[in-house]
């Protein structure tokens, strides 16, 4: 190095050769100097490798400050992804980055949202609350005995209501339909509207006191919102006498540390910039805790303007709005201040994918928006108005395989798989090495899909990839128990109906009225002669379960478990790991061998979730594998890209899905509770009125509808060179039922595409 090349100047032309690589809006990243910017990105414009470059930059930045002025005030860069993969991967870029800058690998910390919360909660526990050595983490889904057990004491505690709840719409007293009621109620509509609303409360930092003051701005049959605050309120109360926190308990804990002034400027002091990916699936107290460690101010004068935040994100790719509390109006939000103050960057040019299928994606959006649906005033179109641009350079963009883009209408779904396995035999013989993929909207599709495509794919020695079957082998523990509890307790209707939703869900029996069979144990396991006479597909169901109870009399102990996973028809890999549990209980319960204690141990491991199912091999690593044919879903395949994409079976029946309300809660009204209580706190959060129950029931189909033309947005634009689309003309009306094909009429965004580039 020469005299005159100070480590100033060296470092000035480093940062310099970085950003020369990067596109526009990437460059405003990397221009960033202090204060909120707003980065709105389209699919495939490199957000991850912008936001890489720019924290180098930032990191580096800092320490030319250290060269100008010899402060030595060093603080710490907070990135925050959404998922743990992507903290890997975020984490490997920033050190290459700072690599090329010759600077030492360090300034920076990346975390998922509840990986920060639980450091700043941890650090703090008198101030957060939550005793961590003592604690136990668990996710709550709905079928959660803490979520049960909520639901029965509420159900104790508000009998009125309850029996307005039975009544529902009309009731003539009939002693088996009030069975079947209670069923549905206890173990379907109550958990589902506990899980939905404690979810979508909790990680907004609304109290059961909030719901039952915005219960009064709306009067209806059922008081919705008070039955929803009630159940929160049990919830709450089982998880706090149990040492229990779930992730939202996180969050909470850590904006209490930072509520208080001493401990938040501690925590404020360590941190000099925060830069969030992923940014439009953030709840709003997930906004809140960004918000207020890149502040210098604290929390109760937080002064919006005087941030230094970068969120990154893409309003057009929130996937998760109606199934979890994110919502993309937080970020759309964002975007729109920071656009008020010229601090909005666009990332629109994408090197990702072929013209066409840009073009596709492009139509696709600006044709949903302009339908009338999504043109009603006051509510938010689907897409933000952000069309995908090519790389203005030569080469940006891939070249395309074939027309690039190619849209099928098969007779039905087994012309289906002809056509999609010739297209795959004929690809991978042309390029052994690329990758694709096969998106499908459930995973009932992709295990259909997967037997029929194996012995294709045997034949011509491509490897096919199910990522639904390892969702398959996480269920085994919850599955083995669910049949243990029955066997021990046949009499129970609770234990009896998750028995029989196992058997339907594994399709070792066909989809039938399970709370009406299970609502009267005995007359459904050993009719007397005075019974009605059961049905083929009853006496099936029957059968199964008298056989399940003969085995468990039959067997020693230790076999229970492995004979169980046999019964289930479980593949190879779900039985390794059936062993690996039955491994683990006998171990456990070696000199006390009762059904009772193999049933406790069981409980124990799905409660706490500390059993990891037996996995083949590293299997995020194979989603994008050279050589191999991938099926997942498309809510999955978020983030990921492959050569060619097939997009089959898209039916209008489930994209944008019909608005079907389970027949077992038809009898409180065309609507489901916890969709329309989501609504309600929806609009209580964005300081609206409280919608009645039409309104909310309107508001949630609408919500739904939108996000569902997202997510085919999303899996459009996971094609680099192919993307091959189809709508059979005949489909099954469930997936459950593959067998039972009928007319189905197409998703009318492939009709539309159909219209606009068939040649």
């Amino acid at each position: 190095m020469t005299n005159d090349q100070s480590p100033l100047t060296k470092l000035t032309e480093n940062i310099a050769t970085i950003r020369a690589q990067l596109r526009p809006g990437q460059t405003q990243m990397a221009d960033w100097r202090g204060g909120a910017l707003a980065v709105s990105a389209v699919p495939g414009a490199g957000k991850s490798t912008g936001m890489a470059a720019a924290a180098a930059i930032a990191i580096a930045c800092q320490y030319e400050d250290y060269l100008n002025t010899g402060n030595q005030d060093y603080k710490q860069l907070i990135v925050v992804t959404f998922t743990r993969s992507a903290t890997a991967n975020i984490k490997l870029k920033i050190r290459e980055n700072l690599k090329k800058l010759s600077l030492p690998q360090t300034g920076f910390a990346v975390y998922t949202l509840h990986g920060l919360a639980l450091i700043i909660a941890s650090r703090h526990p008198h101030l957060s609350g939550l005793q961590l050595e003592n604690a136990t983490l668990i996710t709550p889904n709905q079928s959660h005995k803490f979520i049960r057990t909520a639901v029965e004491q509420w159900i104790a505690n508000y009998p009125e209501i309850y029996l307005r709840l039975l009544a529902g719409k009309q009731f003539d007293g009939e002693e088996t339909e009030k069975l079947r009621r209670q069923s549905a109620l206890r173990t379907e509509i109550l958990p589902d509207l506990a899980y939905t609303v404690i979810h979508e409360a909790k990680s907004s930092g609304i109290s059961p006191a909030d719901l039952l003051k915005w219960s009064e701005q709306t009067h209806n049959k059922y008081d919705i919102l008070r039955i929803a605050a009630g159940l929160y309120e049990q919830y709450q109360k089982i998880m706090q006498l149990q040492d229990f926190i779930d992730y939202d308990d996180m969050i909470l804990g850590a904006l209490k540390v930072l509520r208080n002034p001493s401990t938040c400027r501690i925590e404020q002091n360590k941190v000099f910039a925060v830069f969030e990916d992923e940014a439009q699936d953030s709840s709003p107290l997930q906004t809140d805790l960004l918000e207020i460690l890149a502040s210098q101010e604290y929390a109760d004068k937080l002064d919006k303007s005087a941030l230094n935040l970068i969120r990154v994100g893409d309003p057009n790719q929130a996937i998760n709005s109606t199934f979890t509390p994110a919502d993309p109006i937080y970020f759309r939000e964002f975007c729109e201040d920071c656009q008020i103050q010229d601090r909005l960057a666009q990332m629109d040019q994408a090197g990702r994918s072929t013209q066409i299928i840009i073009d596709a994606a492009n139509f696709a959006l600006e044709w949903v928006n302009n339908q009338d649906f999504a043109k009603t005033q006051h509510r938010q179109a689907p897409f933000r108005n952000q069309k995908i641009q090519p790389v203005n350079q030569e080469n940006g963009n891939p070249q395309p395989v074939g027309q690039g883009l190619e849209l099928h209408t098969p007779r039905d779904i087994h012309h289906t798989v002809e056509l999609l396995s010739q297209r795959v035999i004929e690809l991978f013989t042309e390029n052994p090495q690329a990758c694709a993929a096969i998106l499908v909207r459930e995973n009932r599709q992709g295990r259909w899909l997967a037997a029929a495509l194996e012995p294709i794919c045997k034949e011509h020695k491509i490897k096919l990839y199910d990522v639904g079957e390892k969702e398959r082998r996480s269920h085994v523990p919850q599955e083995i128990l669910s049949l243990l509890q029955f066997c021990d307790r046949p009499h129970s209707p609770d234990y009896l109906k998750a028995t029989l939703e196992v058997l339907v869900e594994r399709q070792l029996i066909p989809t039938q009225d399970i709370n009406t069979l299970a609502s009267l144990p005995e007359e459904f396991l050993y009719p007397g002669p005075l019974a009605t006479p059961q049905t083929e597909i009853v006496q099936k169901a029957a059968h199964l379960c008298r056989s399940l109870l003969r085995a468990y009399l039959e067997l020693p102990f230790y076999q229970i478990i492995s004979f169980l996973a046999l019964t289930l028809k479980y593949d190879q890999a779900e039985l390794a790991t059936a062993d690996k549990l039955a491994e683990r209980v006998n171990q456990q319960i070696f000199g006390n061998s009762s059904m009772g204690a193999m049933i406790s141990t069981l409980s124990e491991i799905v409660n706490s979730e500390r059993f990891e199912s037996v996995e083949p091999e590293n299997v995020e690593a194979q989603y994008t594998k050279a050589g191999q044919l991938t099926i997942i879903t498309m809510h999955k395949a978020k983030g990921l890209d492959w050569d060619y994409v097939f997009l089959p079976f898209l039916h209008e029946n489930l994209i944008p899905g019909r608005f079907w309300i389970p027949p077992q809660g038809q009898f409180l009204g065309d609507f489901t509770l916890s969709e329309v209580a989501r609504a309600q706190i929806r609009a209580g959060l964005h300081k609206k009125p409280i919608p009645d129950i039409n309104q909310a029931w309107e508001e949630s189909k609408y919500l739904k509808i939108a996000e569902e033309y997202r997510l085919l947005y999303v899996a459009m634009t996971r094609a680099k060179r192919l993307l091959w689309m189809s709508a059979a003309q005949k489909a099954p009306f469930t997936w459950s039922k593959p067998e039972n094909l009928q007319t189905s009429a197409p998703c009318p965004v492939f009709t539309a595409l159909k219209r606009q580039f068939s040649r």
